[in-house]
């Protein structure tokens, strides 16, 4: 396996640490007494802060509308973005042990930071944690409103701030290590540098902290929201003639201005603070109190010579530091970002764009040879070691879910991001929102069976584990299923009808277990974790791929058959007239030095027959492996 020459310095503890990627509003409600308001999220979308809101339901049928809702006469795709399920930071330190004995070595945080929106990309400040998502959200409002935001020596601590600081030292306290989301591109309506430039427009002295377009056409100044200010509200956000750049075009999120060197001075000063902050936050270089990273939100909207200069800032603050960003590009476009000066890893989608179209799609699909050659250029496109410290995911909450692709499989695409996004929506009438069944959940394990023994850092997204399925935003973003809660059946579709026959949901016990096993037997691993990457076999005609891991004298073997699902097209047959894999078992061999002291640590197969595995004398391991099956082999 060659590898570009250049060698640069990541986090050690990040080579090959299993990932859990965590929305604090979806994953567990820890406090019932700091439920958002309706009023806590004025200039979010959908813009109704005035309809009645409860705190919704955790167990309730995703696309019934409860009777609070059908108050406001909105359609649905708008009460799903309203809904507030109370998930907060109790709620995560009360699951670090569930966490723990997943096998999970490190936790990335969606953003916590003050914002009205249910996934907080909207930021109102960076230096303070959601008042709602700690014990006393009055009193931290009230804390904050005597602030000067821009001043850091007003700051002072809420008590949702200390709650994050006591899941932070819960989370080392277990060895493991935790990263914020990084939302540095763009704040939101409610942003203290928003709302003072949409009052005083160009005599604020923030005018040029946002890309502002153009401004007001009236000449109403600091009257301009006074009643809402005397209620303690933020301002209406949209004043006429009144424009600012935004990110993708979505009003709820201003962009902070940038020049040649990035993100300009007055924000640069301001991100280089909470950075500190959240870093070190008592002042003392005691890293153990905060945090041991960052994931960046859409880097590749800010400019190169910002990150260099937040690199030196983050690493002399903690030189073990992670940085991970948001770029969803080729891998020649991916390079510049991972050569030791910005990140020190991405979030590897192009991971997932390759295990899509192998195990996935039935439009455009990748044979054996070609995936292997995919997963490859993975490993000698960057410079080492990046690839071990690359979070490899197969879901996040931009995606639609693992499960649900899989029953979408003649959807197809994934690299072209919008156009995919638009399409495996569920208000995408052709996009399947039902329950995956016992074939789809097969195909599940063996993309996870891929991804937890390929170079890298495999991330799972909250749920996948627990059985969760559901197209692309907001579906993907349903509350965690957990095995202590009472769920409804999903009886409802989107269009509001019935479904034909009721889905069943419940936290899936053995689909967890199975997801434990192989995180453990990662975590054991010293060849899986740490080893080199070989390809062993790639048997196109039956849809055969193996590889070997290797470290050392320790050695383990992986082999995936591939299948096709009932109930849809033939997968591999679709293009250039490729055979079909078949139904029955095919002797699949490799290369083994001592052949017999590898012994079968796990394995998934699709019905009753399993894999039957042999050795033979002339330095082959031999199996009989039916469709839809896969091993990892370790050499003892």
């Amino acid at each position: 396996m060659a590898k570009r020459k250049l060698e640069i310095d990541v986090p050690g503890w990040a080579r090959g640490i299993v990932w859990y990627q965590i929305m604090p509003e979806r994953f567990r409600n820890g406090d019932p007494n700091n439920t958002p308001r309706a009023i806590d999220q004025k200039n979010a979308w959908p813009h109704d802060h005035k309809s009645p809101l409860e705190r919704h339901p955790w167990g309730s049928d995703w696309y019934r509308l409860q009777p609070y809702e059908q108050e406001n006469g909105k359609n649905l795709w708008l009460n799903l973005q309203r809904r507030r399920y109370g998930g907060d930071l109790q709620g995560i330190i009360d699951q670090l042990d569930y966490l723990q004995d997943l096998g999970i070595g490190a936790l990335y945080l969606n953003p916590v930071f003050e914002a009205p929106s249910a996934h907080k990309y909207d930021g109102a400040t960076y230096h303070h944690v959601d008042p709602n998502f700690g014990p006393d959200p009055d009193g931290d409002r009230a804390i904050i409103a005597r602030e000067t935001p821009h001043d850091p020596s007003t700051w002072e601590w809420t008590s949702a701030d200390e709650q994050l600081l006591m899941l932070i030292e819960e989370v080392h306290r277990r060895g493991m290590y935790i990263v914020l989301d990084g939302v540095f591109n763009h704040m939101g309506l409610n942003s203290w540098v928003y709302q003072d430039v949409l009052v005083r427009q160009q005599d604020s002295p923030f005018r040029d902290w946002i890309a502002v377009e153009s401004w007001a056409d009236d000449d109403k100044g600091a009257d301009w929201g006074a009643d809402e200010r005397r209620r303690g509200e933020p301002a209406h956000p949209f004043r006429s003639g009144f424009n600012v750049r935004t990110w993708e075009g979505f009003n709820e999120l201003p962009e902070l201005r940038e020049d040649r060197r990035g993100i300009v001075e007055g924000p640069r000063e301001y991100i280089f603070e909470i950075t500190r902050r959240w870093m070190d936050p008592y002042g003392n270089g005691d890293t153990f109190s905060g945090i041991d990273g960052w994931r960046l939100d859409v880097a590749f909207c800010v400019k190169h010579p910002f990150w260099k200069a937040w690199r030196k800032h983050v690493r002399s603050i903690n030189p073990d530091a992670y940085l991970v960003g948001e770029v969803i590009d080729t891998i020649d476009k991916t390079f510049p970002y991972v050569k030791g000066d910005e990140f020190d890893a991405v979030m590897n989608y192009n991971f997932q764009f390759a295990c899509n179209e192998f195990f996935v799609w039935t439009q455009s699909p990748v044979t054996a040879t070609e995936f292997g050659g995919k997963l490859e250029e993975l490993l000698t496109g960057f410079p080492w070691p990046v690839p071990e410290v690359m979070q490899n995911l197969l879901g996040s909450h931009d995606t639609d879910r693992l499960a649900s692709r899989i029953v979408n499989r003649d959807l197809g695409g994934g690299r072209r991001w919008w156009d995919y996004f638009n399409r495996s929506r569920a208000e995408n009438g052709k996009f399947d929102t039902r329950k995956p069944d016992a074939q789809e959940r097969t195909v599940q394990r063996l993309m996870a069976l891929v991804q937890f023994t390929f170079p890298g850092a495999p991330m799972i997204y909250y749920g996948d584990e627990a059985g969760m399925w559901g197209a692309n935003d907001p579906c993907c973003r349903k509350p965690m299923l957990w095995p202590d809660y009472k769920y409804e059946p999903e009886a409802v579709l989107p269009d509001g009808s019935p479904r034909k026959e009721y889905d069943t949901v419940e936290f899936d016990r053995d689909l967890h277990a199975f997801y434990r096993r192989l995180i453990h037997l990662r975590n054991d691993s010293e060849a899986i974790r740490y080893g080199d990457f070989s390809v062993l076999s790639a048997d196109d005609e039956n849809g055969v791929f193996a590889f070997r891991r290797r470290s050392g004298e320790k050695e383990a073997v992986v082999i995936v058959r591939n299948m096709e699902l009932s109930g849809g097209k033939t997968a591999r047959a679709v293009r250039s007239g490729r055979p079909s894999f078949g139904e029955d078992a095919v002797s699949v061999s490799v290369s083994a030095e001592h052949p017999e002291k590898y012994l079968k640590k796990l394995e998934v197969s699709a019905g009753e027959t399993g894999i039957s595995q042999h050795q033979s004398a002339s330095g082959k391991l031999t199996l009989e492996m039916p469709p839809g099956s896969g091993v990892v082999l370790v050499k003892e």
